[in-house]
């Protein structure tokens, strides 16, 4: 396997050493032990404060993406009505899971390198009236934060729609405030800001979802029934991950420690070199406007005279690796992860140095 110098790619990101000790040890059966029930709620109180909720926090095991597949199945019957508010490929992606299970859905879609506007999403949304409106907090490909999170919640809220949001890219990088946006399910992922293995899919749930879930009443390995009540009644529907919610609660400390105030500006301080060094060594923004990005990523065109194959192989050539991109930004854009444990400016200065040196010689 190759190791590199700088890993600046925007998930998984590297994982401390601290966090890794939890896996140095061995531990009892998660189903049995009251220690891990403790462990489980223990996360759950640490996360509220992370999101800013009083909603339930639900802990599955699976990549981030398990959780925005549990929000649509658990909250969707065919024919019902969703709108997807989209700025990039995430957004339109909850379209497509919804159409995937038989729901009708709609997209209220802006270009990529912009960010949704509020009056048209709400205009979209008293249209037609859906039951679900999802969001993406930092769409990850393009680089941007959407900053209207509570207008489209207060809009949701109007016609008695759920509002669910993809946060895997920005909770405890980026201000987020769950009950502030009225933020019905929040999605999280382990691999990005909290710096841990991509194991685990975290979201907070609002008493109003809780009654569309039980009315769903999906049951398959992602549904959210049977977590809600799981320290109290010591049950889970499968055997959970120790080791990874030991990391998880080491990450959790170690935030709380550190301070959401701190760790936002560990991560604008970070986002602002990169882009600054970027221009200044010529490389172009893809996000109009340099107020649309996000803190947590930066995605850069790539330069004109290389290819994506030919501009990755000479920067792990030199010790960095960055991330490609997806879908139709794939071969057009790549994307420093400037997220968690990545979210420092000494590394960061050291990735864009090494770019600026490729540039140099090319």
């Amino acid at each position: 396997m190759e190791h590199y110098k700088i890993g600046l790619v925007p998930g998984p990101v590297s994982i401390p050493k601290e966090f890794r000790q939890a896996w140095n040890n061995d531990y009892g059966s998660s189903d049995i032990e009251d220690e891990f029930f403790a462990l489980y709620h223990e996360n759950q109180k640490l996360i509220q404060k992370i999101l800013h909720t009083d909603n339930d926090i639900v802990i599955n095991l699976g990549e981030g993406m398990l959780a925005l597949w549990a929000a649509i199945k658990c909250t969707l019957l065919p024919g019902d009505k969703m709108l997807a508010v989209s700025s990039g490929l995430f957004g339109e992606g909850f379209a497509d899971m919804a159409m995937s299970i038989g729901a009708e859905a709609e997209v209220c879609a802006f270009p990529y390198d912009s960010l949704p506007e509020p009056q048209k999403v709400r205009d979209h949304i008293m249209k037609f009236k859906p039951k679900i409106v999802t969001a993406v907090h930092c769409e990850t490909p393009s680089g941007t934060l959407t900053n209207c999170l509570a207008e489209i919640g207060n809009a949701a809220r109007e016609v008695g729609a759920l509002f669910v949001v993809d946060f895997v890219s920005s909770a405890g990088g980026a201000p987020l405030d769950v009950d502030e946006c009225k933020i019905d399910i929040g999605l999280l992922g382990s691999q990005k800001v909290l710096s841990i293995t991509p194991s685990l899919a975290i979201s907070s749930i609002s008493p109003r979802a809780w009654e569309v879930i039980e009315r769903v009443n999906y049951a398959g390995y992602d549904s959210y029934k049977g977590w809600r009540n799981v320290p109290e009644n010591k049950y889970m529907p499968y055997t959970h991950d120790w080791h990874s919610m030991k990391a998880l609660n080491l990450s959790l400390e170690s935030l709380t420690r550190e301070g959401l105030d701190e760790s936002f500006k560990r991560h604008e301080d970070a986002a602002k070199l990169c882009r600054d060094m970027g221009k200044d060594m010529g490389l172009k923004l893809f996000p109009k406007s340099e107020s649309f990005c996000s803190p947590t990523v930066t995605t850069f065109y790539i330069p004109e005279q290389y290819s994506w194959h030919e501009f990755d192989t000479k920067l792990r050539e030199h010790g960095l690796v960055v991330g490609g991109n997806y879908g139709s930004l794939a071969g057009h854009t790549f994307r420093i992860g400037h997220m968690g444990s990545q979210a420092y400016v000494e590394l960061v200065r050291e990735g864009m140095n090494i770019i600026r040196e490729v540039l140099q010689h090319s």
